[in-house]
């Protein structure tokens, strides 16, 4: 007989964000286990609010099913001895399978005999398993942040209140936390706070509605979308419902009713950064826009009662009033000073313990940035506006504004800039370089912005990689990758710049400050971002071995962004369209690298050629003279070409040439000629990354 389960865990407020993937985590951590005790069952969800995660198995069976297994062992004549008596293997593997050795069993396979024991694991009470896994599982759900409350040992994200269990119309005893499950559950806290029965558990999605709470993310999801349309429509509005705020305003509620609210018009003269982050950011309101322009008008999301929606309107309007109210005042008082005057404050805020202070990041930044500006061909003023807004860069992180609305960093420094009379360049530098700030964010538009965010960047990385606390593999605290990655996309809109320059000299403005070994970090840096290059060579539909021919070139050239993606790019097409040529050659290539003696040189004598020698040192020397002129035009296609035309005489060459001659000379000329045809790859691509 199948029954339906709900499992609730009620505790205070769980936090919202962190609840989407508590829920991920749970359902699958059920499921596998339920599947591997050989419980079977019709579907699994797993509901949240607030303040409940919800197990709901649809269809559960009662016992787990009966499991029969065989298996074979040692044969007959190993397992017993002339007079039937179990040997020590016969005895061995009796034990491991938990039978008596008079229980094994006898059968040919072919014309050998093996013994085998048959095994049955019994149904068990389906009720037995689930009082002793879901404690353990439940708890075992990774979150950011966990804590323990009262005496208890037990962690969980926050404490945990009550416990309701039930199998149809049957409590199911579950203890945890010193609790043990009943029929009781809790409505909304501010519309029926207190404690309800549940005679079964068909009835509990109806029931907890009825105490205005929506156990389902994806209908508490619905009835916002649903809501905020509504109210786009009644008044021609168009609401911000950035991703991540709208997940968590789901999560904050178990009952919510959007509801229409307004702010003081005259807060609209203030800029419009700081409105929509005191709302989104620090009040979790959806800001409502008329015709693509910022109105007074904003949504709030209710988990009260909507009887009283004129005092909750009141309440939070008075609660933007006051928000706004501080944004203005600081916002005055900071543009009342130029920008550049908050410089001096910069010395006494920390960038890194190691690294010194902000004030000495702005110093680094600008001295990299005149190094990389001296060569590139932009006009004067240009460079003059990038430096100078590589110095009042982070002066706005001492701002009233900035202090209060932390992720306006960048925006107010460019809105400062502007108050200050910096050119309008300057000020675009200033807001824009920060970006990307996430994945798929935009890149600073203007020239100005992307050569001050590289600088800001670079100088990012270098410092930590050279404090010696470069990202592992499970860790990257200072989100080093994701600024690699700008680095590169800034990159290739510069080819000019040369990406192992531009680490020289950023890691250079460290000298002196720290205490490293310079070359091993500039590997290190130049491997990081090598690696961030295959992995988005890896999401265009690269091959892995093509990225890894590329990556592993022996050239400097190939760190520079622009050349990497160029050339990989141009051998994926070629190795795909002369796929068995590739594959043969890398093969030929690993051989030859393999036998070569790079202490004799490429220096042969062709007075000792056979003429397979002669026509591999005639295919040589016609590529060579070709793959400087390839490689500075970046015509890699034509240049990894010439490479495949290498197959034919190199193949010639090991099928009718005996390398290890055992005349000295001639084995030395064969491996000069090996050396030769390994240094026409070097500096293009490692093709024996391609080899099988």
């Amino acid at each position: 007989m199948f029954k339906t389960f709900i499992f609730e865990l009620g505790c205070e407020e769980l936090p919202a964000l962190d609840l989407i993937k508590a829920v991920s985590q749970y359902e699958k951590l059920v499921s596998d286990a339920l599947k591997d005790a050989r419980i079977d069952f019709e579907s699994l969800e797993v509901l949240s609010t607030p303040r409940r995660i919800t197990l709901k198995i649809n269809n559960l069976a009662e016992k787990t099913e009966e499991l029969k297994q065989r298996f074979r062992g040692p044969q007959v004549q190993a397992a017993f001895d002339d007079e039937g008596n179990p040997s020590k293997a016969a005895l061995g593997f009796a034990r491991s399978k938990g039978v008596r050795t008079e229980d094994l069993t006898r059968e040919f396979e072919g014309d050998k005999e093996y013994v085998y024991a048959n095994t049955l694991i019994p149904a068990q009470d389906v009720r037995e398993i689930l009082l002793a896994k879901l404690p353990e599982l439940v708890l075992s759900i990774s979150w950011p942040h966990s804590q323990r409350w009262g005496t208890k040992e037990v962690r969980f994200a926050r404490p945990i209140r009550w416990l309701f269990a039930m199998l149809d119309d049957e409590v199911l005893p579950l203890e945890i936390a010193g609790l043990s499950a009943s029929k009781l559950s809790y409505g909304n806290r501010l519309i029926s706070p207190s404690a309800f029965e549940i005679k079964d558990a068909h009835e509990y999605e109806d029931l907890l509605k009825a105490h205005y709470v929506i156990p389902s993310f994806e209908e508490r999801a619905r009835i916002i979308k649903d809501g905020i349309a509504a109210i786009e429509q009644e008044h021609h509005l168009q609401a911000e419902l950035p991703e991540n705020i709208f997940n968590e305003v789901v999560n904050l509620c178990e009952w919510p009713t959007p509801m229409l609210a307004y702010f003081d018009e005259e807060f609209l003269d203030i800029p419009q950064e700081i409105i929509t982050d005191a709302m989104l950011t620090h009040q979790r309101y959806f800001p409502l826009y008329k015709d693509g322009k910022l109105s007074h008008a904003f949504i709030v999301t209710s988990n009260g009662n909507p009887a009283y929606e004129k005092t909750i309107v009141s309440g939070n309007e008075r609660v933007v009033r006051a928000r706004l109210s501080d944004a203005a005042f600081f916002y005055k008082e900071d543009s009342s000073r130029p920008l550049e005057s908050y410089l001096p404050a910069l010395k006494k805020v920390a960038f890194h313990e190691k690294l010194g202070s902000i004030f000495e990041k702005v110093e680094r930044m600008q001295e990299v940035l005149s190094k990389i500006l001296k060569d590139l061909p932009l006009e004067a003023s240009v460079k003059e506006d990038t430096l100078r807004a590589a110095k009042l860069s982070k002066a706005d992180l001492v701002t009233s504004a900035v202090v209060e609305f932390t992720e306006l960093q960048g925006t107010m420094g460019g809105y400062y800039a502007q108050t200050s009379g910096e050119h309008e360049a300057v000020a675009k530098a200033i807001s824009e370089h920060y970006r990307p700030r996430f994945a798929k964010d935009q890149l600073p538009s203007t020239t100005e912005g992307k050569l001050l965010a590289l600088a800001d960047k670079l100088d990012t990385i270098c410092g930590i990689f050279a404090a010696g606390q470069a990202p592992t593999g499970s860790s990257d605290p200072y989100a080093l990758r994701r600024s690699a990655i700008g680095i590169i996309n800034i990159l290739k809109d510069f080819p000019h710049i040369s990406l192992e320059g531009a680490i020289d000299a950023s890691l250079s403005s460290y000298k002196g400050a720290l205490d490293f070994d310079y070359q091993d970090v500039k590997g290190q840096i130049a491997d990081f971002f090598t690696t961030r290059m295959g992995v988005m060579a890896k999401e265009d539909g690269i091959a892995t071995d093509t990225i890894a021919a590329v990556s592993g070139a022996a050239s400097q050239a190939v760190l520079d962004p622009l050349d990497f993606f160029v050339r990989a790019q141009a051998f994926e097409q070629v190795r795909l369209r002369d796929f068995e040529i590739f594959e043969n050659l890398a093969q030929a290539y690993t051989r030859a690298n393999n036998l070569r003696d790079e202490k004799l040189g490429t220096q042969t004598n062709p007075l000792l050629y056979e003429a397979a020698e002669k026509a591999l040192d005639e295919a040589l020397d016609a590529q060579i003279e070709k793959v400087d002129t390839l490689l500075k035009a970046r015509k890699y296609q034509e240049l990894f070409e010439g490479l495949a035309s290498l197959k034919e005489p190199i193949d010639t060459f090991f099928n009718e040439v005996l390398v290890m001659s055992e005349d000295e000379e001639q084995r030395e000329n064969h491996l000069k000629l090996l050396n030769k045809f390994v240094s026409v790859f070097a500096g293009i691509a490692d093709i024996s990354s391609l080899a099988r």
